[in-house]
C-alpha cells in the first residue's frame, strides 16, 4: 500500500493526446534551455548593435552605358562583303551575348587605365581596392548590372548597363565613375578605329590586283578587235548573215528572170527565122562593122551597169553615169541602123542584135530581140556578182565561230574584272561607314551622378538584430535538444527507467536550516567547534526534500528504512546536494542522522562542509585498534553527524566489500534513526555497487538536463537487483513542478 505522496498523478502519468506530449516537450525544452536562448539573443542582438553602431555611410554613385550592337542580322550580302566581313561583323547573329561587354567592362585592362587616371588624387588606390577585394575582406564596391525593365523593338539590338560605384567619400565615389566613363569612351573610338583600319586592309590590298587583272583583259580585248578590225563579232555575224540571205534571194530572182528572158529569146528567133524581112536585115546589118563595134560596147556597158547596180543605189553617181553613157551608146547604136537599112524603122530598135539577125527581120521583133538581149547579158553579169558575193560572204563567216569564241572569253573576263572593281569600291564606300558605326557602340546616357547614402539601414540592422536573436535561439535550441541524447522532462526520466518518482528537487539555493532545525540548548550541541556551527547554515532546505524524505518514509512503512545509499548514473547530478538536504529533513523531524562520504576516490563531502579530512571511513576502516567510531565522526549539527572519506586508501575495494564496513554499517544502524550514504557514481567503479548490498535501500539521482538516456538505462540495469526503492530527479524546472 502506497500512501500519498502529495506528488500529483499528472506528474506519473501522461494522458494528453501525442500532440500535446510533443508541445509540452517543445516547451520544457525551450525551458531547460532559456539561459542558451539568452544568451544566443544577446549575442546576436550584440553583433547586430555593433554593425549598427560602426556602420561607415556609404555613397553611391551611378551612370548608364547604352551598349548598342550592329551584330544582328542584317540584309543579305554578296561575296566580297561577307569576305570582307570576316572577323568584323557576323550577319548570321540573332543574339548578342552582352555578358561579356559587361566584363569587358570590368576587366582589369580598363580599371587600371581608370586608375592611372585617378592616382595623382588617390595614390593608395589600387585594382583591388575597385574591382576586387578591398584588404579588410568587403566585396567590391564596383558593379554593372543590366537592366531590364524597358522592352526594345530589336531586343538584341542595344542593352542599358547601370555602373554603380559605393565608397564612404562621396568625391571618391562620383571621380572614379568619371575615369571610368572617360576609359569606356577612349575605348569605344579606339576600337572603331582599330576596326575600320582592318576592314580598309582588306581592300587595299585587293584593290590593286583587280584593277591589274581589268587593265589586262581590256588590254586582251583591244588587241583582238585591232587585229581582226571587228567591234562585236556576234553583231558582225548577224550581219553577214542577213547580207546572205538577200543576196541569195536576189540571186533567185536573177536566175528566174534569165531563164524567163532566155525562153522569150528563143521564141523570138524563131520567128524571126521565118522571116525573111528579120533575115535581110540581119544579113545588112551583120555586115556593118560600126553596128557590131557599137553594139559590143552597148554589151560591156550593160554589163558594167549591173555590177554597179549590186554595190550601189540608182542615186549613185556611177551608175547614172553609166546609166547616161547606155543611152547615149544605144543612140548612136538606133543612127547606125539607120545608116545601114536606109529605112525609118530602124528608129523603133530598142535592144541591139547581131547582123545575121537584122536581115529579113520585123523591126519590131528586132527592136524586142535586142532587147531581150540586152537584158539576158545584164542577168547573166548580175547572177556572176550576186554568186561571188555569196562565196565571199561564206567564206567570211566561216571565220567568225573562232572569232566569237575567243570574243566570249575576253569579253566576260572583262565585264567580271569590271563587275568586282564596282563592287569593292562600293563595298568599300558602304563597308568603310558600317564599319566606323559597327561593333559595339558604348553611349552614356547619364552621366556620373551621386545618390544619398545607400546604406543608412542602421534601424533596420537594430530590428533585425532584436527579431533574428530569439529566432535563432530557440533555434539553436531546439536543434540541441534534438540532437542531445539527455534527459530533458521528468516523463521522458520515468518512461526510460519505469522507476518510483520519489519526488522533484529543483535547484536548490543556500538556507539557513536554523529557521527550520529545532533549537538546541548548548549542552545538547556537544561542544561543536564554531566553525561547523557556522557550517551548518549551508545546509539546503526546502519543502521538496521534506516531501522526498516523506514519500521514503511511506514507501517503507512500517520499517523504517534505517540506512540509505544515494547515487547516480555519472558525477556531478548533484547526489551530494540531496544528500544533505534529506539529512536537514529528517534532523527537522527530530531524527538523528549520520551522513557517509562513500566516495573514498574521490571525496567532495567535506569540501562542501568545510571539514577536516584527515581522518574519516578510510581510516577506521583500516584501524587495528578498535578504536571507537565516534572518533572519526564529526558533528556539524545536533542531529547531523558527518563520517568523512578520509585520505585516499590504495585499494578502495577491499576496504569497501571488508567485514569490517559491514559491522560498521550495523553499527551505525543502531545508533542512528538514519544512516546516508554518499556513493559515488554507479557506472564510474564498482564501489558503489558494493555499498548498495550494504544499505537497506538505494535511492537513484537524474539530473535533468544532463544525464544521458543510454546512461540511466544503464544504471538503472545494474541497480535494478537490488534494493532500489525509486529516483529523484534533480533540477526539474519550476514549470514541471
Amino acid at each position: 500500500m502506497v500512501a500519498n505522496t502529495n506528488l500529483s498523478q499528472e506528474r506519473l502519468v501522461t494522458n494528453s493526446s501525442p500532440k500535446a506530449s510533443r508541445i509540452k516537450k517543445i516547451s520544457a525544452t525551450l525551458l531547460r534551455q532559456r539561459f542558451l536562448i539568452l544568451g544566443v539573443s544577446c549575442l546576436v542582438m550584440s553583433i547586430a548593435s555593433f554593425l549598427a553602431v560602426n556602420k561607415k555611410t556609404n555613397y553611391q554613385s551611378n551612370m548608364q552605358i547604352l551598349v548598342q550592337s550592329n551584330l544582328y542580322e542584317e540584309p543579305q550580302l554578296n561575296d566580297i562583303q561577307k569576305d570582307a566581313n570576316i572577323g568584323l561583323t557576323d550577319s548570321n547573329l540573332q543574339e548578342v551575348d552582352y555578358n561579356a561587354q559587361m566584363k569587358l567592362m570590368l576587366s582589369s585592362k580598363l580599371i587600371d587605365q581608370a586608375i592611372n587616371l585617378l592616382r595623382p588624387d588617390y595614390p593608395n588606390i589600387t585594382s583591388e581596392k575597385i574591382k576586387g577585394k578591398t584588404e579588410d575582406g568587403k566585396k567590391t564596391p564596383l558593379k554593372v548590372t543590366k537592366l531590364e525593365d524597358s522592352k526594345e523593338v530589336n531586343q538584341f539590338s542595344s542593352q542599358v548597363f547601370e555602373v554603380s560605384f559605393n565608397d564612404a567619400d562621396p568625391v571618391k565615389a562620383q571621380r572614379v565613375l568619371q575615369a571610368l566613363q572617360k576609359v569606356y569612351q577612349e575605348y569605344n573610338i579606339k576600337q572603331q578605329k582599330e576596326r575600320l583600319k582592318k576592314g580598309l586592309a582588306f581592300f587595299n590590298a585587293r584593290l590593286p590586283k583587280v584593277k591589274k587583272d581589268l587593265n589586262q583583259a581590256e588590254i586582251n580585248l583591244e588587241k583582238f578587235r585591232k587585229k581582226h578590225n571587228l567591234l562585236d563579232p556576234e553583231v558582225q555575224s548577224k550581219i553577214l548573215l542577213e547580207s546572205l540571205g538577200d543576196i541569195q534571194k536576189q540571186l533567185q530572182s536573177t536566175r528566174a528572170q534569165l531563164q524567163d528572158v532566155q525562153a522569150r529569146y528563143s521564141s523570138l528567133e524563131q520567128k524571126m527565122a521565118v522571116s525573111s524581112k528579120n533575115a535581110a536585115i540581119s544579113a545588112r546589118l551583120n555586115k556593118s562593122v560600126r553596128y557590131q563595134s557599137l553594139l559590143n560596147e552597148m554589151q560591156k556597158t550593160e554589163l558594167a551597169l549591173a555590177k554597179e547596180r549590186l554595190r550601189y543605189t540608182e542615186a549613185s553617181p556611177k551608175i547614172e553615169v553609166l546609166e547616161q553613157q547606155r543611152q547615149s551608146q544605144l543612140k548612136l547604136l538606133r543612127l547606125e541602123v539607120e545608116r545601114s537599112l536606109g529605112d525609118k524603122t530602124s528608129s523603133n530598135i530598142e535592144s541591139p542584135i547581131t547582123a545575121g539577125q537584122i536581115v529579113g527581120v520585123d523591126p519590131q521583133l528586132l527592136q524586142e530581140l535586142i532587147q531581150l538581149q540586152t537584158t539576158s547579158l545584164g542577168l547573166i553579169a548580175n547572177e556572176k556578182s550576186l554568186a561571188a558575193s555569196e562565196q565571199r560572204i561564206r567564206s567570211e563567216l566561216s571565220k567568225y565561230p573562232s572569232l566569237i569564241a575567243e570574243y566570249n572569253r575576253l569579253l566576260p573576263e572583262v565585264e567580271t574584272q569590271r563587275k568586282t572593281l564596282e563592287q569593292l569600291l562600293q563595298t568599300q564606300q558602304s563597308l568603310g561607314l558600317k564599319i566606323a558605326q559597327g561593333g559595339f557602340d558604348w553611349q552614356v546616357l547619364e552621366e556620373p551622378h551621386l545618390q544619398p547614402s545607400t546604406n543608412d539601414n542602421r534601424l533596420l540592422i537594430l530590428v533585425g538584430g532584436l527579431v533574428i536573436g530569439p529566432l535563432l535561439g530557440v533555434a539553436v535550441a531546439l536543434t540541441w535538444g534534438i540532437f542531445s541524447r539527455t534527459i530533458g522532462s521528468v516523463q521522458e526520466l520515468q518512461q526510460l527507467t519505469n522507476l518510483r518518482l520519489l519526488g522533484l528537487i529543483p535547484k536548490l539555493a543556500s538556507r539557513s536550516p536554523r529557521k527550520r532545525l529545532p533549537s538546541l540548548s548548548m549542552n545538547k550541541r556537544r561542544n561543536l567547534a564554531p566553525s561547523l556551527v557556522e557550517a551548518n547554515t549551508w545546509l539546503p532546505c526546502h519543502e521538496t526534500l521534506d516531501m522526498v524524505y516523506q514519500n521514503i518514509q511511506i514507501l517503507n512503512y512500517p520499517f523504517p528504512c534505517k540506512s540509505l545509499m544515494l547515487t547516480s548514473a555519472q558525477t556531478g547530478e548533484g547526489k551530494t546536494t540531496l544528500a544533505l538536504g534529506l539529512a536537514a529533513s529528517a534532523a527537522h523531524m527530530h531524527r538523528r542522522v549520520l551522513l557517509i562520504d562513500g566516495n573514498l576516490r574521490h571525496p567532495h563531502l567535506h569540501k562542501i562542509l568545510n571539514l577536516s579530512n584527515d581522518w574519516g571511513l578510510s581510516l577506521l576502516l583500516v584501524d587495528e585498534a578498535n578504536s571507537d567510531a565516534q572518533d572519526y565522526i564529526q558533528p556539524i549539527h545536533p542531529a547531523i553527524d558527518i563520517l568523512t572519506a578520509g585520505p585516499t586508501p590504495e585499494d578502495t575495494v577491499k576496504l569497501l566489500s571488508s567485514q569490517r564496513m559491514t559491522e560498521l554499517i550495523k553499527f551505525f544502524e543502531q545508533i542512528y534513526d538514519l544512516v546516508l550514504i554518499d556513493a559515488p557514481s554507479i557506472l564510474g567503479t564498482v564501489d558503489a555497487r558494493i555499498l548498495a548490498a550494504l544499505s537497506n535501500g538505494i535511492i537513484m539521482v537524474g539530473r535533468i538536463g544532463q544525464v544521458s538516456q543510454a546512461e540511466i538505462i544503464q544504471a538503472t540495469g545494474i541497480l535494478s537487483q537490488l534494493n532500489l526503492i525509486g529516483i529523484v530527479a534533480n533540477e526539474v524546472s519550476n514549470a514541471q513542478i
